[in-house]
């Protein structure tokens, strides 16, 4: 395939991709199947047929509503999809190969611990570990950084964050991290090494006073007891970084 043509296969993947993660962050923490049984509309049950999973165009096509009983389909279903292609068309822009289908599924994973994390609280330890296992495995694509900064990275970002949240909890007396963001950082680790995990939880904290800002601007009251995902904000700041490594010139390893 013609390098010029990789981006726009990788937005097509990323739609695809996008229709199975929004599946998945609105099955998974209800116990149900996400591969098994046919897709269905969550207010009437009317099966879904082809023309209504086109990820994006069949949102647009029935004006965001089910055509049998004219519910409104939920935004952020379309919204996963198309975070999943701009991913996906990124990522093979920004390194046409192996590289950038690595990259992108790095974004993936980050897309539906983000969500999941947004709409439930909640990083699952399958789906973490999968970020770290996937992260050393990309190792033996022959891409950057080295297994032994991977390594460190996987451990420096799960012990950093496991002992910070303790020193929180002892001093505060109540918890302040989840304990899915230790395993996250970990995995984050796993795939650009232990140098880019300063930056990833300063950019993770950057990201998190601007919701908190735009939190109060729209007249929402932010306590020190508000609860910001953060595994989704180090998603933010994490898959750029990656961007940074690949296209930017990476990081002193």
């Amino acid at each position: 395939m013609p390098a010029f043509l990789l981006p726009i296969a990788g937005v097509v993947l990323g739609l695809i991709i996008g229709s199975f993660l929004a599946t998945l962050v609105l099955r998974w923490p209800d116990s149900r199947s996400v591969v098994a049984g046919r897709s269905s509309c969550d207010h009437c049950g009317h099966q879904l047929r082809a023309r209504e999973l086109i990820p994006v165009a069949s949102f647009v096509l029935q004006a965001g509503k089910c055509r049998q009983c004219g519910a409104t389909i939920a935004k952020d279903h379309v919204a996963i999809e198309l975070a999943a292609a701009l991913i996906g068309g990124i990522a093979l822009y920004a390194a046409p190969g192996a590289q950038g289908l690595a990259g992108a599924i790095f974004g993936w994973l980050l897309l539906a611990l983000a969500a999941l994390d947004v709409k439930h609280h909640w990083l699952p330890d399958r789906l973490t570990a999968t970020l770290a296992v996937s992260g050393l495995m990309a190792y033996f694509l022959f891409i950057p950084p080295p297994l032994l900064d991977r390594l460190i990275g996987g451990l420096a970002g799960f012990l950093s964050l496991t002992i910070i949240a303790r020193l929180y909890k002892s001093i505060r007396g109540r918890d302040g991290l989840g304990g899915g963001d230790p395993k996250m950082l970990g995995g984050i680790g796993c795939w650009l090494g232990w140098t880019a995990l300063p930056l990833v939880v300063i950019g993770a904290s950057l990201v998190g006073i601007l919701v908190a800002i735009s939190w109060q601007l729209r007249g929402k009251s932010v306590a020190a007891d508000s609860r910001l995902p953060f595994g989704s904000l180090m998603a933010v700041a994490a898959f750029p970084l990656w961007l940074y490594q690949t296209a930017g010139g990476g990081l002193a390893y």
